[in-house]
């Protein structure tokens, strides 16, 4: 299989990743302490609030991101991984970026299968199908293809993303403005974990599943092949090392929509279910 370099034009990685971590590039312009303050008091309110980092670039909009952050850690936890978002390019294309974006989870973000949520859960809230992935050890961050990653994993976990746009309509939002909300994290639910050893054919089966999204009634909300995430869900993974990130044993990553956002409505049970995936696992979560 072709390395991610080479399937997703590594120039929009590399321009991305430069401006980030280049310590030749220019200071970046970091959103205030008071619009942090305003983020976070609207944030816990669930209001839709102003859009931040619009005109900045992505160094910007990760320093404001770190200022955020912080802050929810004092609600929700200690980071526990990272998410990677805009990882299919029509999501890209609407957004105007040529590469993803990338968020941070914390701890009491995660729910457990069949978790009750309400349906207005944040400002913007939305749902996805998603799947999680614990990092077995620190050799990953060497990982260049998807079989690569996958002997350095050791947990393949279903997860359906709860994440909350934030911003009001109306306001801007581009890459960085998605970058300095965190990408939108605020809840998933995860489903139980498939051990990576002892799971012969995974990574083909990665790229080849079906993820399909149902409610109570069976009624097909959403249907997506693990491919539309850059190709193969585990370069989420490699596109994360490549922009920074170094990954620790037990980090997990939340790999990107596989399929479309999807708004959630009081008395729907979803289910997201991994066809081809060891024992067609599935996840699900209850909106009141």
């Amino acid at each position: 299989m072709r390395t991610f370099a080479g399937m997703v034009a590594g120039v929009g990685v590399a321009v991305i990743a430069a401006s980030v971590w280049s310590g030749g590039a220019a200071v970046a312009a970091c959103p205030s302490d008071g619009e942090i303050d305003r983020l976070v008091a609207d944030w816990r309110a669930r209001t839709p609030s102003k859009a931040i980092a619009a005109d900045g670039t992505i160094a910007d909009a990760l320093c404001g991101q770190d200022k955020f952050v912080r802050r929810l850690e004092e609600m929700l936890g200690a980071p526990v991984g990272y998410k990677a978002g805009l990882t299919s390019a029509a999501a890209q294309k609407r957004f105007g970026v040529d590469s993803p974006v990338r968020g941070v989870l914390l701890e009491d973000m995660l729910l457990e299968d069949g978790a009750t949520v309400p349906a207005a859960f944040g400002a913007r809230p939305l749902l996805e199908a998603d799947l999680l992935v614990r990092i077995g050890d620190a050799a990953v961050n060497g990982a260049k293809t998807p079989e690569e990653v996958l002997a350095h994993l050791s947990e393949i976990i279903p997860f359906i993303e709860l994440p909350d746009l934030v911003v009001a309509k109306g306001e801007p939002i581009n890459g960085a403005v998605l970058t300095a909300i965190n990408v939108g994290a605020r809840l998933g639910v995860r489903g139980r974990a498939i051990a990576v050893a002892g799971a012969p054919g995974l990574a083909d089966a990665l790229a080849a599943m079906t993820v399909r999204v149902t409610d109570q009634d069976g009624n097909e909300l959403a249907a997506a092949r693990g491919s539309m995430v850059l190709g193969h869900p585990l370069n989420s993974v490699v596109w994360l090392v490549e922009s920074g990130v170094t990954l620790k044993p037990g980090d997990l990553v939340s790999v990107g929509s596989i399929g479309p956002l999807l708004p959630p409505q009081a008395g729907r049970t979803v289910t997201a279910t991994y066809e081809g995936l060891p024992g067609d696992p599935s996840v699900s979560v209850r909106f009141e």
